[in-house]
């Protein structure tokens, strides 16, 4: 029988992971769909895609290629799924995941659900040995990337005491509005809090925090650059408030100067910032360990498709 073939590109309604998209379009179940992207069924914008989990962006093109009399079943045994994050190193005492953009690191106020804390407290909860998710450091809801967590508070606390001294080495990817005059550079202000739990610069003072941003442009496009970004401070929103405050703000930043964070092929619900790389001291056997995240797909297709200046 001749294969099947389905078309569709993704809209703003449809995005999200590939499995459930493909279980939409092709009419299938849940097993089935990730059966046909493991059976090398399915392309994405042209290339063969393996991963049943990959985020579909808002103008992906798929394409399903399938005898629909054959029945496509999973290759393997499926790993941990969750939308809110992957693992992406973990042992007996750390577990260092990939944060997905839009998931608070933990609740507020309100009390929200399925936050990153839950949701890898649960995965842990899985495990024969006993074993909890706790919290070191945070990402902002709308930034991906990679975040790490002690699996005993003790193990928690050493790492924390790292990050106050300022040891671990993290280094982000943006992509901000505008032309960065210097090819690398340093922000180094001070930041309080007002009373809308926004952050700003200010004059230095008992109130306010330094906060010290190193960036290096790795790309000049029309109207916004992309910068690797790395951190000796950890202040809340500092990347953004810095870059913002220079008027660069971080592409898609609802928060800091919005109207200039705004551009006409950035239509992500994200901001364009990724935690992409996380060096520490093992707590417990000393050693420097460096975990990487690749860039998220929305990132890279507006770098593929922007013309270098």
């Amino acid at each position: 029988m001749a294969l099947k073939r389905i078309s569709e590109t993704v809209t703003e309604e449809t995005a999200g992971r590939t499995d459930a998209f493909v279980r939409r379009v092709c009419e299938t179940s849940h097993s089935q769909s990730r059966g046909l992207v493991d059976r090398g069924c399915v392309w994405i914008d042209g290339e063969l895609c393996s991963d049943s989990a990959r985020s579909l962006e808002p103008g992906d093109c798929v394409e399903v290629r399938f005898d629909p009399t054959q029945r496509y079943r999973e290759k393997k045994e499926r790993r941990w799924d969750d939308r809110t994050f992957t693992i992406a190193y973990e042992d007996d005492h750390v577990i260092v995941v990939d944060k997905a953009a839009g998931t608070l690191t933990v609740p507020t106020d309100r009390g929200d659900p399925n936050t990153l804390v839950d949701r890898v407290s649960i995965y842990l909860s899985h495990s024969r040995a006993e074993r909890e998710a706790c919290l070191v450091h945070r990402l902002d809801r709308d930034v991906s990337g990679l975040l790490i967590f002690g699996k005993h508070l003790a193990v928690a606390e050493l790492l924390i005491e790292q990050f106050k001294q300022q040891k671990p080495e993290r280094i982000y990817s943006a992509i901000v509005a505008g032309e960065l005059p210097d090819d690398e550079g340093t922000f180094r202000t001070h930041l309080a809090t007002g009373n809308n739990l926004e952050r700003y610069v200010t004059a230095p003072s008992k109130h306010s925090e330094e906060a010290i941003t190193h960036y290096r442009v790795l790309k000049r496009m029309e109207d916004a650059t992309y910068v690797e970004v790395s951190l000796p401070t950890g202040k809340r929103n500092q990347i953004r408030v810095q870059f913002a405050h220079a008027n660069h703000p971080i592409l898609g930043d609802r928060k800091y100067e919005a109207k200039r964070a705004v551009h006409p092929r950035w239509i992500r619900r994200r901001i364009a910032l990724h935690a992409r790389s996380l060096t520490f001291h093992h707590p417990v056997t000393g050693e420097q360990k460096t975990v990487e995240s690749p860039l998220p797909a929305a990132m890279e297709k507006f770098l593929r498709g922007s013309k270098k200046r």
